[in-house]
């Protein structure tokens, strides 16, 4: 029976400069993106019906309607777009923990996209796919590409960034959520100026090291505020910083996932090891970003 498979990595904000705010209250935003080789995976079998199953760590926690999903949307929406009944088996293994600033939904999403387009042998132009991806929300766009991108504007000005090296990285969450407009209305002070993915990919960084020296002058300009709600991310800040060889440590888009920078494959391990066994309650994986 025909199936196809896709990888839905987490993504992170490398950096994140609050720069502007329109009229209608959403703020505008320069960042650099970037993704990881751990993730969600998305299968699609062909099907007489639509159906979603779930499983992994965090396939038991769904946000609201399960009908709502955004897998299912994905997946009526490109059907209702190509002028086809939407009929497919979807599997969504859940490794990413749920509305934790690091994309999972919208990753999920886009692998639903892509594995669909294939099942059901359409061909789309890219530039058709991102529009519908756009619909389902800012970020599904960039996890179409799942590349290291610059994000501006409310995140629907994507482009594309030279590659981050593949550096040894531990991503960490407490297993609180928090909702992102709450973070942005908690927002004070000036805006940035902006540009920090170009001053962070100026010198082309070529490993782990060089990569976190190109981060140190910028920022997560959301953390001040995530840290006032949940002030376990300051925590989660903290250990990650008192490992054993962290480069860097950083909050991913509104939190509550944070993450740092390793040397090494073994540090990276070692850290998460040693996080895990101090807070088993929260979730944290060593892996590595995608150079890509």
């Amino acid at each position: 029976m025909p199936q196809t498979v896709r990888r839905a990595p987490a993504k992170l904000n490398l950096t994140l400069e609050v720069v502007g705010k329109r009229a209608d209250g959403y703020h505008l935003l320069d960042s650099l993106v970037a993704f990881t080789d751990y993730g969600d995976t998305l299968t699609a079998t062909q099907s007489d019906t639509l159906a979603l199953t779930l499983d992994g760590p965090f396939g038991g926690i769904l946000v609201g309607d399960p009908m709502e999903n955004l897998v299912l949307k994905a997946a009526r929406l490109l059907a209702a777009d190509a002028g086809i009944e939407p009929r497919a088996a979807l599997a969504l293994t859940k490794r990413l923990p749920v509305a934790s600033g690091i994309g999972g939904g919208s990753s999920d999403a886009a692998a639903t996209l892509m594995a669909l387009s294939e099942l059901w042998g359409l061909a789309p132009a890219p530039e058709d796919l991102a529009r519908l991806a756009l619909k389902l929300g800012a970020d599904v766009p960039v996890c179409l590409a799942q590349r290291t991108a610059r994000l501006e504007g409310i995140g629907e000005r994507i482009t594309a960034a030279p590659p981050v090296p593949a550096a040894p990285i531990v991503l960490v969450n407490p297993g609180v959520g928090l909702p992102t407009p709450k973070v942005f209305q908690a927002r004070r002070g000036d805006f940035s100026k902006g540009a920090g993915p170009a001053g962070v990919l100026a010198g082309s960084p070529a490993d782990a090291s060089g990569l976190a020296d190109a981060l140190r002058p910028y920022a997560n300009d959301l953390t001040p505020p995530a840290v006032q709600l949940l002030p376990v991310i300051g925590r989660v800040l903290a250990r990650l910083e008192a490992t054993s060889q962290c480069l860097i440590a950083r909050m991913s888009g509104s939190g509550a996932t944070c993450f740092a920078l390793f040397p090494t494959d073994e540090a990276a391990a070692s850290a998460a090891a040693a996080i895990t066994a101090a807070e088993p309650e929260w979730w944290a994986v060593a892996t590595r970003l995608k150079a890509a």
